[in-house]
């Protein structure tokens, strides 16, 4: 059994929270196939022995099945002040899915299309019941469009949002490889954080996205850190996976080929004993401008190797000069939900 680890901590933008630098993303307790409630619950209750304190679902997730045991581990652990960091709490962050299900958004889509300013309090209280809690320390919209802020009705359910004293913070997640297509709600001070794809291969939040974030201190979540499996190292050309997995709809041929080859050529950069996914969470624990990255994790080893990279700090930086070559400008097709 791996040894108690020092977690760091980072200050989560103009909110203030310190906050786990390694979070916990929990899409694929409920998305994917292979996960069982016994462990994914053991493996939250390790990250928090472990000091993560910053939790990411999705009522999506499952139809809020994510969210009930992220709930059962608040309550597990309610008044233990031994967890959670310096400031002895676990922060939990959802999202409102959007009302047509459709993940990305389109650039057609309306805001009655994804959500009606009736639908955010319909689904705000759903997942304050799934979680157990009276106030979400940040609700998310799941899907964005800052095409969207052109209907007022947004703008000031974003305000009712918070003056309901059922939501301390609000924040959008972006689209894959659209980090422009939130910029203008980051400048126009309607959110407190943004949630971003932001690993080796997608670089490309550092060009607009990240300095919008910090000129309005804005927090930023680093999402898909392994690039969705592919910067784990273990993908191969014949990686196959059970009828109904997501990443069977994602790693279609075409995409599979291009990872796996993008994958592979990383992996003569590993030196003394470095794998990939501790590359992988390294290379974004460089950037002052994340507050916390959010791996899925759904066992205990997977927890317990991921936490330990915090403590490992960011990579030495002539490795990651070096990564900086590996950027892999991407964007939206079929396949990329």
């Amino acid at each position: 059994m791996l040894g108690e680890q020092t977690m760091n901590y980072r200050r989560f933008g103009r909110i203030g929270w310190n906050v786990s630098e390694i979070g916990y993303g929990m899409w694929g307790m409920a998305g994917w196939t292979g996960s069982a409630d016994t462990e994914s619950l053991e493996s939250l209750q390790r990250s928090v022995d472990l000091g993560c304190n910053f939790f990411d679902t999705a009522w999506a997730y499952g139809d809020g099945r994510s969210e009930q045991l992220l709930g059962k581990i608040l309550r597990a652990n309610k008044g233990n002040a031994a967890v959670g960091g310096p400031d002895k709490r676990l922060y939990v962050a959802t999202k409102i899915p959007p009302k047509n299900r459709r993940w990305p958004s389109r650039r057609e889509f309306a805001l009655d299309d994804c959500y009606p300013p009736d639908y955010i309090v319909e689904y705000l209280e759903k997942s304050l019941t799934n979680i157990g809690v009276e106030t979400l320390d940040l609700m998310q919209f799941h899907t964005w469009e800052d095409a969207w802020l052109d209907d007022q009705r947004l703008p000031r359910a974003i305000e009712d949002l918070r003056s309901s004293g059922k939501v301390r913070a609000v924040g959008i997640s972006l689209n894959r490889w659209e980090p422009w297509n939130g910029i203008r709600a980051v400048r126009a001070g309607f959110v407190d954080a943004v949630q971003v794809i932001y690993n080796i291969f997608d670089q490309n939040p550092e060009d607009e996205l990240f300095p919008a974030c910090r000129e309005k201190d804005l927090a930023v979540i680093a999402r898909v850190p392994f690039d969705e499996g592919s910067l784990a190292g273990t993908l191969t050309l014949n990686s196959t996976w059970p009828k109904g997995d997501w990443r069977n709809t994602y790693f279609v041929a075409e995409n599979l080929k291009s990872s796996v080859a993008h994958a592979d050529a990383l992996k003569p950069l590993l030196r003394d004993g470095m794998n990939m996914p501790e590359m992988a969470l390294r290379f974004i624990l460089n950037s002052k401008d994340v507050a916390t990255t959010i791996p899925g994790m759904r066992k205990t080893r997977h927890v317990e190797a991921n936490l330990a990279a915090s403590a490992k700090g960011p990579l030495p930086a002539v490795l990651h000069d070096e990564l900086r070559h590996y950027r892999w400008d991407r964007t939206p097709t079929q396949w990329s939900q």
